[in-house]
């Protein structure tokens, strides 16, 4: 795929200065997850990547919550994001033709899915979901696939109850983010929470990549005093999208420079990737079509 698309750029390398013409700056959204200052951190150097490649500024925008991010794609402010499976199902639940999924994340054992990973502090005495009955779980935010939708749906159907609170749960709490839910269970003040992670390596490290691992290196938390109380079924992960009405060597160039991090910078790809990954390869919109009907179903 990497040599079609090379191909693919070879024939329009004359194109290049046309492009930049045409669009003035290129635009890159950031999904929540973890504070704004690490989010710009890890994609600064993306930014200079695109800067390079497409021959305009290029600006990072890292919204307070997911849904300035889905609202930037809509509204035609932001030309490209990295979203999760539920962000991407309900910007085309919106608008079906504004983004196209070209990219995904791929895990080292080239598998493209996750988890949404229950945990607890180890002290609590908190060892599985049954254990959190009566208990304050945390959510992440409303627009996250592994930090709401997906365990929304999963755990009441383990637990014969709803997620609204003093049904199962004691509470139930939105925390605004990834990072916020495990600093929130880190500091007790959620007794269990939810975040996303690929699920394999070792816990200690927040496994190989996701906001565990992100959180492990900015140094919020010590895996060894968290527990994994729950797992759920695999996710797929998340696309890399890019704004349909963009000049269609602009998304070639994009999605070239995006699918060759890996291979040209590790570094830069492990921050943008959060984690160790494998880099991204070409994904298509039927990877999601059962996210989207679960999200669909959800707004029901």
């Amino acid at each position: 795929m990497k040599k079609i698309i090379a191909a693919a750029l070879a024939t329009t390398a004359l194109a290049g200065s046309v492009a930049a013409q045409e669009i003035t700056e290129f635009r890159i959204g950031l999904l929540g997850g973890e504070n704004a200052q690490d989010r710009l951190a890890s994609n600064e150097c993306l930014a200079t990547y695109a800067e390079e490649t497409l021959g305009v500024p290029t600006k990072l925008f890292a919204p307070a919550d997911y849904n300035g991010v889905i609202q930037g794609l809509l509204g035609g402010t932001l030309d490209m994001a990295w979203l999760g499976a539920s962000g991407y199902a309900a910007v085309y639940l919106s608008d079906p033709e504004v983004v196209e999924p070209v990219l995904v994340k791929i895990n080292l054992d080239g598998s493209y899915g996750y988890h949404s990973i229950g945990f607890a502090r180890k002290d609590s005495g908190i060892t599985s979901l049954d254990d959190m009955k009566g208990k304050v779980f945390g959510f992440g935010d409303p627009n996250s696939t592994s930090g709401y939708l997906i365990p929304s749906i999963e755990i009441p159907a383990e637990t014969g109850a709803s997620m609204e609170s003093g049904d199962f749960f004691g509470e139930v709490k939105f925390t605004g983010g990834h990072e916020q839910t495990i600093v929130a269970v880190n500091n007790g003040d959620v007794d269990g929470g939810v975040t996303w992670a690929d699920g394999q390596g070792a816990w200690e490290d927040g496994y190989n990549s996701g906001a565990l691992r992100k959180a492990v290196d900015a140094g919020l938390v010590d895996m060894n005093d968290m527990v994994e109380i729950w797992r759920s079924k695999p996710i797929p992960e998340g696309p890399v999208v890019l704004r349909s009405s963009l000049p269609a060597d602009v998304k070639e160039k994009m999605v070239a420079r995006v699918d060759g991090l890996h291979e040209a910078d590790p570094e830069c790809a492990y921050g943008v990737a959060a984690g160790e990954s494998l880099g991204f390869d070409p994904i298509s919109h039927d990877a999601y079509l059962s996210i989207i009907e679960a999200r669909k179903a959800k707004s029901n």
